[in-house]
């Protein structure tokens, strides 16, 4: 298998399931710089010029869900409930309510006070951030209520709508996303820095299960940001 990457927060979350399941994987770490989502020849394994990319023997996967489903599939983990239909539907459910709703919200906060510092884009827009707030609420009001009394967003385990769902709030703090009055949330957030594989998903050369190829300079922060994946709410 290989997998297409950059040091962005879609890419995190698959590399995160990579390192936990001890599944080894081709990495091939793209050049933002050097423009390697625009080339043609990356254009024609993903049409949307986007990371992650995950091909597998004959089958190309695009979109970090998917290729987390497919990697659960593919080594057994129940992460992924494959032979769980009701479960499916409620992994379906938050996956879908994170890339409708709550990614779109976080999305402006890590751009204007991560990205923007990170790669001398300007001072944050704080106009935009004060008319996103009340989204914020809205969405983070949802999902501390669900999380009173659970550890996991679905099915009562780590799943990958876990990982699904914190690969941007996990940099609440210095996204200064208005998080801390859910406690729920945050401590959630927390416990998940408690997975090795989550706390440092990124890949190291010959190290755990991973195999490094590709360029090795491209453009990142100090935080896992790419701006160019960060920006827009529709990064997958």
């Amino acid at each position: 298998m290989q997998l297409y990457w950059i040091k962005a927060q879609a890419p995190r979350r698959v590399l995160a399931l990579v390192k936990h399941l001890g599944i080894r994987v081709h990495l091939i770490e793209l050049d933002l710089v050097r423009g390697d989502l625009a080339a043609a020849a990356f254009a024609a394994i993903n049409p949307n010029r986007k990371v992650p990319v995950l091909i597998d023997g004959e089958k190309t996967v695009w979109e970090s869900n998917a290729i987390m489903a497919h990697l659960c599939i593919r080594s057994g983990s129940d992460m992924w409930p494959a032979t769980a239909p009701s479960e499916q539907v409620e992994m379906l459910r938050w996956l879908s309510w994170g890339d409708s709703h709550w990614s779109p919200a976080l999305a402006p906060f890590y751009f204007e006070h991560v990205v923007k510092p990170t790669f001398g884009l300007g001072a944050p827009d704080e106009a935009v951030l004060t008319d996103r707030t009340n989204g914020v609420h809205g969405v983070a009001a949802v999902l501390d209520l669900h999380l009173a009394g659970r550890t996991h967003v679905a099915c009562g385990r780590l799943t990958i709508a876990d990982f699904a769902l914190a690969s941007m709030a996990t940099y609440w703090r210095d996204a200064r996303m208005p998080l801390g009055d859910y406690g729920n949330i945050t401590e959630w957030l927390d416990h998940l820095l408690e997975y090795p594989a989550w706390a440092d998903p990124w890949p190291r050369a010959d190290v755990d299960g991973f195999i490094m190829a590709g360029a090795s300079g491209a453009m990142r922060g100090p935080n896992g940001v790419a701006p160019e994946q960060q920006q827009e709410s529709g990064m997958r």
